[in-house]
């Protein structure tokens, strides 16, 4: 089993308001994984509180948005550990990971904004991972979203009462990945979602003949 104290980590608090303080600790995370090209761990837990979102503005709202969208196209594997309510900031990240583990009694939330839930990015990746269906209750109404209903839906891939463990088998799972080779794969991953196979047929073979070029160097 992979030692996981190595691993590039990060904490959300999803309990405590969104502040420049999160984005500017996910920004460092993701400087790490970028130069040493590994696994990085996200520990998220806790849900905000009424009235969390006084205080925010658009700018710092942007600026968690974008680094969300830079950690989930990093060069490198991601790890992703539910641990109860799990709501605002923390939520958000979690549907940034490529591996998403949930302990048992973990609920993923949509936080309300005083008249509404929050129509942040979280809504889209929800919609996208789980289909507009399954999600339309959650982003519409704010229901929670229990933990084995998040593994039925795909939201979670795996649930767990030993967090660490779970966190080391996953890391231990993308060693030997090359972390440039798995942002490709992602990347066409996201894509077959959106394009047409005409469209998606050139990026596919351009990756392809990357492999294969590759192989031929390795084997000279």
């Amino acid at each position: 089993m992979s030692d996981v104290s190595a691993v590039p980590t990060l904490a959300v608090d999803g309990s405590r308001p969104l502040s420049i303080r999160t984005v500017k600790d996910l920004t460092a995370l993701c400087d790490e994984v970028e130069d040493r090209s590994g696994t990085a761990i996200l520990r998220v837990t806790g849900a905000p509180a009424p009235g969390w979102a006084e205080g925010l503005d658009v700018s710092l709202v942007t600026k968690w948005e974008r680094v969300l969208r830079r950690f989930e196209r990093l060069p490198g594997a991601t790890v992703a550990i539910a641990a109860g309510d799990c709501g605002g900031a923390a939520f958000d990240a979690f549907l940034t990971a490529d591996i998403r583990i949930a302990t048992r009694d973990s609920r993923l939330l949509l936080s309300f904004d005083g008249e509404a839930t929050w129509p942040g990015m979280a809504a889209f990746r929800l919609a996208r991972l789980a289909g507009a269906a399954r999600a339309r209750r959650a982003v519409l109404f704010g229901d929670p979203v229990p933990a084995p209903e998040a593994l039925r839906w795909g939201i979670a891939d795996e649930l767990t009462e030993a967090p660490d463990t779970a966190a080391a088998a996953a890391v231990q799972r993308c060693e030997g990945l090359s972390g440039k080779e798995l942002a490709l794969r992602r990347q066409l991953l996201l894509d077959a979602m959106t394009v047409s196979f005409e469209d998606a047929l050139g990026p596919h073979l351009a990756a392809c003949d990357r492999a294969l070029r590759r192989g031929v160097e390795e084997a000279a």
